[in-house]
């Protein structure tokens, strides 16, 4: 099991092929295929192909870099967490997030998106630091804005926005950063 870092009541650490059943069942959980329905995947097999996908950008530490989240106490995965690439921007990364709602509103998402945040900053030589949410999520919203994310701006016609009402974009700059 390869470990990148522990919050209080969370673990990160990199995907193993045996997630592939809590991974599918994660991501089609109502929340994820209401706000994420790109994300859902086809079937156990597809995820599986997804985290071979994930596993070899990690080993390869490429974009995107893309972790489980499991609860300490049990141990189960409960979501995962992630930064990709924004086209053309250097030292700039998308962050993204999925808590499963059975640990909902529990702080985890928060715990998670600060961990995940200081890693992208510290290891994955990020700067800047965006967050996309769909319009209407606003429990997302409210977790980057408890994490220190500044709405920037709306962006209409992303090809990612399942809508197409538009996405709030928020973003976080590394101390010292221009």
């Amino acid at each position: 099991m390869k470990l990148f870092f522990e919050t209080e009541h969370l673990m990160i650490r990199q995907f193993e092929i045996e997630d592939a059943n809590r991974l599918y069942h994660n991501h089609m959980e109502e929340k994820v295929k209401k706000w994420f329905p790109n994300e859902c995947y086809a079937d156990i097999n597809e995820a599986k192909g997804a985290i071979e996908f994930y596993r070899d950008c990690v080993d390869k530490n490429s974009l995107p870099f893309v972790l489980a989240v499991l609860l300490k106490e049990t141990g189960e995965l409960i979501g995962d967490t992630g930064v990709s690439e924004v086209e053309g921007r250097e030292n700039e990364v998308e962050i993204g997030y999925q808590i499963s709602d059975k640990y909902c509103g529990k702080g985890y998402a928060t715990e998670l998106l600060n961990a995940m945040t200081k890693f992208a900053f510290e290891h994955m030589r990020a700067e800047v630091i965006h967050g996309r949410v769909v319009h209407g999520n606003g429990a997302s919203a409210r977790v980057l804005e408890k994490c220190g994310y500044t709405f920037v701006n709306e962006e209409f016609g992303a090809e990612d926005d399942p809508y197409g009402n538009g996405m709030m974009v928020y973003k976080k700059v590394k101390k010292g950063a221009n």
